[in-house]
Order: structure tokens, then sequence, then C-alpha cells
């Protein structure tokens, strides 16, 4: 898909653009970016999203970032959104590896970012691609001059079974040839936002709930079901990684991270610890904050807010005009 799907609740931004990029093995992958609003040239924000997202759902934060003078790459990780699916059905949560992931984001940035999108780079990313951007700050010639983490992937929050019974099934299950099939127990081809507001673990806004809700009932073919058990053993093998006691040491990339504090998702006291073992890094949580931060109240955003224009260079809040019913 080379389009974005805009609707009254949630239009897309003036001035797009959107296309698609081939991943490192020539998959077809979706990006948009744009220019900022004002007057000022702040550099270039890349937005990476979590699991099962797309790019339509951050249109509010790019607004925001536009305001504040930043250029906004964002693209849609490979089995999601707009670009290539990887098994016959689409609403399958599927990757073999989280070094696929890896790959596709090198690629987005030497093909999409770097020759249009002006220096220098920051990297705001969501759960999912917490450990990705973690990995991408230790290579050599990493892109990035600061990364900020919302409510990272590092590690599952309330497990049904320990952490250890998990790793040995998500393995057991891909040796035993079911590395396609769904993780037992946690649902299969509906998207978290095709189901009801109350009980939700996202976010405790009902609007921009049942605004992310009314896009994926307007382009379903946008949505991502339940994981599976291979994409469960690749990301809990990515976890561990990173999560090894002496990795984050290793990082000299300053890193943000923003816990949420009600997040019944991934571990806030993991993002913690991690924090803890940087040797250029701080973590806050936001009390009141579902798992997805960049989709709460307005009072909780700001806070994050606060966080963002404080970390990243001669970033502040601007005259915000983006508004949604």
């Amino acid at each position: 898909m080379d389009q974005l799907i805009g609707i009254a609740r949630n239009p897309i931004p003036n001035n797009a653009y959107v296309g698609t990029f081939e991943g490192y093995d020539g998959a077809k992958l979706r990006y948009a970016r744009w220019r900022p609003t004002g007057t000022r040239k702040l550099g270039t924000v890349c937005v990476f999203t979590g699991r099962g997202e797309f790019i339509e759902k951050y249109f509010e934060l790019v607004t925001e970032l536009r305001a504040r003078g930043f250029t906004v790459a964002i693209k849609d990780w490979r089995g999601q959104g707009g670009s290539a699916r990887l098994l016959r059905n689409p609403r399958k949560g599927h990757i073999e590896s989280f070094q696929q992931y890896e790959r596709d984001l090198h690629r987005f940035m030497v093909d999409v970012v770097m020759p249009d999108c002006p220096a220098p780079y920051f990297a705001l990313g969501h759960s999912m691609a917490g450990p990705i951007l973690i990995k991408a700050a230790l290579s050599r010639n990493c892109w990035f001059d600061r990364i900020i983490l919302s409510s990272p992937m590092l590690q599952f929050a309330d497990l049904p079974i320990s952490p250890v019974s998990l790793r040995v099934m998500a393995e057991l299950g891909n040796l035993l040839g079911l590395g396609d099939a769904y993780v037992p127990g946690l649902g299969r081809d509906k998207s978290m936002l095709e189901t009801e507001f109350a009980g939700n673990k996202l976010t405790s806004d009902r609007g921009r709930f049942e605004r992310n809700r009314a896009i994926v009932q307007e382009a379903p073919e946008l949505a991502v079901g339940a994981p599976t058990i291979s994409w469960l053993n690749a990301a809990l093998k990515a976890m561990d990684e990173v999560m090894q006691e002496d990795f984050a040491a290793l990082v000299e990339v300053p890193i943000l991270i923003v816990s949420s504090g009600n997040d019944e998702i991934v571990s806030p006291q993991a993002a913690q610890d991690f924090a803890a073992r940087l040797r250029a890094g701080h973590q806050i949580s936001i009390f009141g904050a579902r798992h997805e931060l960049l989709q709460e109240r307005d009072e909780l955003r700001e806070q994050f807010w606060a966080a963002f224009d404080s970390y990243i260079p001669g970033s502040e809040a601007a005259d915000l005009t983006f508004t949604f019913a």
C-alpha cells in the first residue's frame, strides 16, 4: 500500500509524502515523511511504532512534532500496517527474527531518511521498537543523536506462566514447526482495536481509542491480530539480549525512557532496571498511563511532551492546531 488512509476524526497531515521502499530482502515497506510546519528547522524525528500499529495511528504525533520544527519520517514494520505481510493470513503478527526488523531499519535510514531528511536525527520508538533501537544504538555509525523510548518492550508484564516456561514453549513450538501458529490463549485474527474500550490495556482515553478503532473500521487491512509463536520466540530472544547485565553499559547514545505507570503489557520495572545500567540515559514514569502512552489522555501526554522538550535540543512547545472529535 503506497497511500495513507484519512478519516474525519483522523485527517492526514497536509503535505505528506508517502511511498514504499525495499526491505533487506526486497519486501515492500510503506513509509511517510513530512516537513516542519513552522519556521524552525530542528532536524528529523524518526518515529518507530509498536507491534500491530500503523502510520495512521500517529497522525496526531506527526502534527505535534512538525509544529515543534521537526521533519518527521515514519514507516510500517514488515508484517503490519501498509507493509508487506509475511504469511497467507495477513492478520497474523509474524516475524522469524528481530534481526529482520533491524535490517529493515538500516534500509529505511539509508534509502529514505538520509537522502531527503535533514540531520540531526532523533529516534522516537514505542514498545516493540525498544529493543530494535537499543540494538541500533550499538552500531558503529549509529544515525541517532538521541533516542526516546515510550513504554519499551524489555520484558512482558503479568505473564500467566513463568518466563522460563514461556521461553521453553516458544522455542519448542518453533522447533516443532508451529512457528506460523497463533500463540495459544491470545486470540486470533481480531486486532486489539476491534474490541470494546471497557477493559482495554492500551489507553484510558476513550476519544483516542475510538478514533483509532474508527481507522481500523475504515481500513481493516491495516490491522494485525495476535502474534505467532515465531514472533513470540523472536521477541523473547531480542529482550533477553538487551537485558543482559552488561549490555546497557555498552550503549553510548543517550536514551530517555518514558514508562507508563499502569502498563499491563510490558514491565515498567524492567525499563527502570535497564536505564539504571545505562552510561548516558534516564528513565521516568508517568503514573496513571496505560501501555500506549502517546495515545493517552491530554494530562498524561503533556508530561511526555515536557520530558521530550527538555531532552531534545531546541525543542519546545508550539502553537498546536490539531484537534480531533
